[in-house]
């Protein structure tokens, strides 16, 4: 009996999923058809207000058909006449808005201007364009073509013809561009276009224009007029003048536009500084040691049977730097109890063996070092290209052992240090015109910052041979760029990465690293001042806890620095040449 009602529970269990999937079926059913429904009315909403737009334009299209020639134009537009440009009518409770368009046409059939066709104005081309809004909005366009009865109807009109023709920078045409014939006075539109094989033909009245070439995602070139200011220089002769059309003339002028491209920019010092450092957090940068005990962040004479070794020694691996210019200092941080030393020497690699730099080179160490720090830029680094740190611990006293808590070797390197904030002059080839004193009107020409990381992207850049420069004022020298030489090419649609070098008479190189475990201090806040010759900058220290200072005068500075979970410290800084500094801030615990 328990068998058939479990068996009776499985059966309604299944009926009820059975259900479920029959229900998911019949929705899916009837969104489908309520979709095709809605598409549908759709259809017939569309198709029902286009037959009444597409029945609008035609009758408009029958009215200018019967008009006499001369009246076939819009008011107070080129060439005149009595249409509205943009007309309303409602039909069946939808407002219709007609927008209608009348242009001469120039048929190169029998010629195009003169000696070729004294009457270029060959006939005119209309364009009735009836829209609709609402949720089934649309448009519908028709047009038709308007011809003078003879030869003396066709050359009663005036004005002449203006053609554009846009090209890349490779000289192919550029399809679909943006054309606009403006008043140079007023800067109004006058007309327009956007012909999709890049070529069109304006008729115009006798006068001057404006002519702007521009395209999404492209550059923008157009016609200048005498005593134009640009970039608050007057033009006193344009390189592309504004066209002036004649009577019964074909006045020809072909832009070239492309693709925009971009330079990204990094402002940088041809040199930086590098460290080797160690915490004994281990023994990963120990390459040899004897009767010493690396961990918890020191080192010691090891404890053996109650009492301390003696004496002990460690050796460091070895420091290979890459692109070295010169070595920097040793500096070291311990704690020698009464009756215990720590003496520190320098190891170079001779060809055979790792043996102690002569005291001809490094000066006693021979005999050892015991105060930090150890100037070490004196070493010739094509002899002393690689180096090792040894530190002999010796105690009077079996039960007490000096302490080494860190070492570290610093230099300086080829390798490129990033300067924030420096701004740079940018300056195309092309020019606009010149000025009264035939000095060119560059245009391109603009100052950029390279903020606080030491790069900018520069966007929005026509194709031309560009010029990085900087200020004399500054301080700074531009003494390389990459690529190189200059004027840098950008070609049309490229991002280009530019490298510009800048040195100084006077500098510093901060870096700033934890006491304990010599790790850098990211984004710790420097403050470098100097009220007496009006110097006050911050910077905030990068990934690698560096801040760079760059153009200085030779002076000592106030530096004020602060990191969260640190102690803060107010020290002074006297800056000559290329100063490199490293400090060590403390925990709070």
């Amino acid at each position: 009996m328990k068998f058939q009602t479990q068996k009776s529970r499985n059966q309604k269990s299944f009926t009820f999923i059975e259900v479920l999937v029959g229900i998911f079926l019949i929705l899916i059913v009837f969104v489908g058809i309520l979709t095709a429904y809605q598409l549908a009315l759709k259809v017939v909403g569309l198709s029902k207000n286009k037959i009444v737009a597409t029945a609008i334009a035609s009758q408009q299209i029958e009215i200018i058909r019967n008009l006499p020639y001369e009246s076939v134009g819009v008011k107070n537009n080129f060439p005149d006449g009595i249409l509205e440009a943009i007309s309303q009518t409602t039909r069946n409770g939808i407002e219709y808005t007609i927008e209608t368009r009348v242009d001469y046409v120039v048929d190169p059939a029998d010629g195009i201007a003169s000696p070729d066709d004294d009457c270029p104005n060959d006939y005119k081309r209309v364009e009735v364009k009836a829209s609709w809004p609402g949720q089934f909005s649309g448009e519908v366009k028709l047009s038709t073509d308007i011809a003078p009865k003879n030869l003396a109807q066709e050359c009663a009109t005036g004005g002449g013809i203006l053609s554009v023709s846009v090209s890349d920078a490779y000289g192919q045409m550029v399809s679909s561009p943006l054309i606009e014939v403006k008043d140079p006075v007023t800067d109004q539109t006058i007309k327009f276009a956007t012909p999709t094989e890049g070529r069109h033909y304006f008729s115009l009245p006798a006068s001057t224009y404006r002519v702007i070439v521009s395209k999404d995602g492209f550059s923008t070139e157009q016609t200048y007029g005498r005593e134009e200011i640009y970039n608050g220089k007057t033009i006193a002769t344009p390189e592309k003048p504004h066209p002036i059309i004649q009577e019964g003339k074909l006045v020809e002028i072909s832009p070239s536009i492309d693709k925009v491209g971009t330079f990204s920019v990094r402002t940088l010092s041809p040199g930086g500084s590098a460290y080797f450092s160690d915490s004994f957090l281990d023994n990963s940068k120990i390459s040899d040691s004897s009767n010493v005990t690396i961990s918890g962040g020191k080192a010691n004479l090891s404890f053996v049977e109650g009492q301390y070794q003696n004496p002990g020694y460690l050796d460091s691996t070895t420091i290979n730097p890459s692109s070295l210019v010169a070595w920097d200092t040793f500096s070291f941080s311990d704690l020698e109890p009464a009756g215990t030393q720590i003496i520190y020497q320098i190891l170079y690699f001779d060809g055979d063996n790792w043996v102690i730099i002569p005291d001809i080179d490094l000066p006693g160490n021979s005999s050892g070092f015991e105060t930090s720090p150890i100037d070490l830029s004196a070493l010739n680094i094509s002899v002393y290209s690689q180096l090792k740190l040894r530190g002999s611990l010796s105690t009077v006293d079996p039960n007490s052992s000096p302490e080494l808590y860190n070492w570290q070797v610093s230099w300086q390197n080829s390798l490129a240090t990033p300067i924030p904030n420096v701004t740079f002059s940018l300056e195309g080839d092309k020019i606009v015109g010149t000025d009264i004193n035939e000095i060119p009107i560059n245009k391109y020409s603009q100052n950029h910052t390279s903020g606080p990381t030491g790069s900018v992207d520069i966007p929005g850049l026509e194709w031309d041979f560009y010029t990085f420069s900087i200020n004399p004022a500054s301080d700074l020298d531009l003494i390389n760029t990459v690529p190189s030489p200059q004027p840098i090419n950008l070609i049309p649609d490229n991002n280009l990465s530019v490298e510009l070098y800048f040195e100084s008479e006077n500098s510093l190189l901060l870096t700033i690293q934890n006491t304990e475990t010599l790790e850098p201090i990211f984004s710790a806040t420097v403050r470098l001042s100097n009220p007496g010759i009006g110097y006050d900058i911050t910077q905030y220290t990068n990934e690698n806890g560096q801040a760079y200072f760059i153009p200085l005068v030779a002076a000592t500075y106030n530096l004020e620095i602060q990191a969260p979970g640190y102690s803060d410290i107010s020290t002074t800084v006297f800056i000559t040449g290329h100063t490199t500094k490293t400090i060590k801030l403390e925990q709070i615990e």
